[in-house]
């Protein structure tokens, strides 16, 4: 049974989540604060995360980046904060989804099931879980992997190696630490290089292909966000190149 954590203060909201995620056949754990939801994340396997960003005792924003810090687990975010630019921000601190209030349950049930959907396929490629990646929000471990060597299957282009079995991926000898989302997007550019990426064909590989509420907007923030992790220069890309009116492409030949 998969674990969600719902973190929201309003409590009569905070319990309607709980009970629509409780029915769908999820067990849930609710939090109304960040020093609760620190406890029971700390405290329990999380397959997924649903926040809501203004917390009497912190913004949601800051509990996000904590866990992108030790976990690529699905994170929603709930705001009543519905400009553009705070989308953006959201998509850029690390969250998978984002959803403004008021919002359907229904909407949300299916936003969930997709993004646990999406999060065993990548697992299971390896049969690992999508916990705490053996860390918590109070002890973050400090060792770091050396690449893994030869009978692995490796996709390799320039500087970056993405590693097929078990979802890992280096610029140089540096490993990157990438969410689901972002993860998906480099290795679908990486199978197909050199060739134009419409940005439908990118939505639909990515997302679930009957998912109307995943918009370009969307995509373009997580294209933002792999940017900053793999080019040396984000603002004038050299891996993934922009084609206007169309989509994008992972550029083979770059001219130094």
């Amino acid at each position: 049974m998969e674990t969600i954590l719902v973190i929201e203060d309003d409590e009569g909201l905070n319990r309607g989540i709980c009970f629509a995620m409780t029915k769908e056949g999820y067990r849930v754990l609710s939090a109304q604060d960040l020093t609760q939801a620190g406890k029971l994340f700390d405290e329990n396997p999380v397959e997924l995360i649903i926040l809501d960003l203004g917390l009497p005792d912190g913004d949601g924003l800051d509990f996000c980046k904590k866990i992108r810090a030790i976990s690529n687990l699905p994170i929603i975010m709930l705001t009543a904060r519905d400009l553009e630019t705070d989308e953006v921000i959201g998509f850029e601190t690390g969250a998978d989804d984002y959803i403004t209030k008021p919002f359907s349950l229904s909407v949300l049930k299916v936003r969930v099931s997709a993004l646990l959907r999406r999060s065993a396929g990548l697992l299971s490629q390896n049969g690992d879980t999508l916990s705490h990646n053996a860390d918590s929000l109070s002890h973050k471990s400090d060792l770091k992997e050396k690449p893994p060597q030869s009978k692995l299957q490796w996709l390799i282009s320039h500087n970056i190696r993405l590693c097929k079995d078990n979802m890992k991926v280096y610029r140089d000898v540096k490993e990157i630490d990438l969410s689901a989302t972002e993860y998906k997007l480099l290795k679908l550019f990486m199978e197909h290089k050199g060739q134009v990426l419409l940005k439908e064909q990118i939505l639909g590989a990515i997302w679930d292909i009957d998912a109307n509420f995943v918009d370009e907007n969307t995509l373009s923030v997580n294209i933002r966000r792999l940017r900053k992790k793999l080019e040396e220069n984000p603002s004038q890309p050299k891996l993934i190149k922009t084609i206007h009116g169309m989509g994008y492409i992972w550029n083979e030949r770059i001219e130094e």
